[in-house]
């Protein structure tokens, strides 16, 4: 079975007899996943929002109004609350800790599933996978980045990268992952539209034994195993090695998951790796 990556490259852009829309249908891949341009904003809204992102990782309990105090009042630009929200929680899909009423949005026709983790004491690899999105800051736009962490091991089962955070691109690495290690037991979401769809929830449902645990609202630390490795490649390896070009990002981001699944031993892990934990216990 090929790869999504191997799929992805089947596409012929050339080709003047097959669009690229029926080239992915029939290769079996959604059309987002071939686009390598990352996406575009402002120069302004491109230095907010790596301004934000960096603010988030240390100040996670922050919402949109208190980051537009901090842009503003602590650092001088005079933008509008409703640039800072925009940015906030339509591009960038952040939210904060603390509950409100921007919390991550999801689709109010889609059935929301209960938190499964809540006193689940977690002891071996493929019970929990956790999964989720993040904002990838680039001097001439953005990117996405979505990965799935074995909770027990936090061994990345899976990632990848895209300029366009739709429900279909989560299934197929949801697919491709469980094609490669097996289904685990759990999988667990925050209730973003993506993971509340149609098509990843019916993902799910038809894997045997697994079920679909989703983040309270308003509550990101219900995914805390996902948002530590954000802050892990994002200080280690995205903001220390900036690029404007996707497939050299493509390329320091699956060098440095290389690394933190196979090199970077772990304290919790009683200074064990991710694989070492995973392939050991699996």
């Amino acid at each position: 079975m090929k790869t999504l990556k191997e799929k992805r490259q089947l596409v012929d852009r050339s080709n003047l007899d097959l669009s690229l829309q029926r080239q992915c249908d029939l290769i079996g891949i959604h059309k987002s996943g071939i686009y390598y341009k990352p996406k575009g904003e402002s120069d302004l809204n491109l230095e907010l929002m790596r301004l934000m992102d960096e603010h988030y990782l240390d100040h996670p309990y922050k919402g949109a109004r208190r980051m537009h105090v901090w842009l503003s009042k602590d650092l001088g630009y005079q933008v509008s609350l409703n640039r800072v929200c925009r940015l906030y929680y339509k591009i960038m899909c952040l939210r904060s800790l603390l509950p409100g009423p921007h919390t991550s949005k999801r689709n109010k026709e889609h059935k929301v599933y209960p938190y499964l983790l809540r006193d689940l004491e977690i002891n071996r690899p493929n019970q929990v996978w956790q999964t989720d999105i993040t904002y990838i800051p680039m001097p001439k736009g953005f990117m996405y980045l979505t990965a799935i962490i074995d909770v027990h091991s936090r061994y990345i089962t899976g990632w990848s990268l895209s300029n366009t955070m739709e429900a279909e691109w989560c299934t197929e690495l949801m697919n491709e992952s469980v094609s490669k290690h097996g289904a685990p037991e759990i999988i667990n979401t925050d209730q973003g539209a993506q993971y509340t769809s149609e098509i990843f929830t019916n993902c799910i449902k038809n894997l045997e034994n697994t079920k679909l645990s989703m983040d309270g609202k308003g509550r990101a630390t219900d995914n805390a195993y996902i948002e530590r490795f954000w802050r892990s490649i994002k200080y280690e390896c995205i903001y220390i090695n900036p690029t404007s070009d996707v497939i050299e990002l493509e390329r320091l981001i699956r060098k440095y998951i290389s690394y933190y699944n196979e090199n970077l031993r772990q304290r919790n892990l009683e200074n064990q790796t991710p694989q070492f934990v995973y392939c050991q216990a699996a």
